[in-house]
């Protein structure tokens, strides 16, 4: 970097980020595979563990927040599982064209089936690192997701 603002920790941090961006294809690639065989995607997966994370049937614009990405996005997923019955939409006593978005008994058991995949998956993508190492990268990951969330 030639730039004026390129000191350690700018370089640290936009080489963190880049390989951020490598890291998540690749979790997500391997994502879609491991849960392929069950009917889900990741986005489907993500999707999904928000829904079963709520501790109470959330509008798709709070789903989308909590996960981070746009409503529009989550929207075309959860209509998507609504037309596989994995969930089912209820009307919302806060918002008359806000529906709330529930995970039916068939819903549930995909996402069990994940996760039950998810744990082998797991230890092998720890492979070579510690507890105390991967609880310190996600506080690095958690204090950027605050910065980014406070500054865009």
């Amino acid at each position: 970097m030639t730039d004026a603002h390129a000191t350690p920790v700018v370089e640290a941090v936009t080489a963190l980020v880049l390989d951020l961006f490598r890291v998540n294809n690749l979790a997500l690639n391997s994502g879609d595979r491991l849960v392929a065989e069950i009917g889900l995607t990741s986005a489907r997966w993500q999707v999904l563990g928000s829904i079963v994370a709520a501790e109470r049937p959330q509008p798709v614009a709070r789903l989308a927040r909590d996960m981070g990405t746009n409503r529009q996005n989550v929207q075309r997923i959860v209509n998507d599982l609504e037309k596989e019955g994995s969930i089912e939409f209820q009307p919302n006593p806060h918002h008359r064209r806000a529906q709330l978005v529930v995970l039916t008994d068939k819903g549930r058991q995909t996402f069990e089936a994940a996760m039950a995949r998810q744990g082998p998956w797991a230890e092998r993508l720890a492979q070579g690192l510690d507890a105390s190492t991967i609880v310190s990268a996600h506080r690095v990951l958690l204090a950027l997701k605050q910065n980014l969330t406070r500054h865009g």
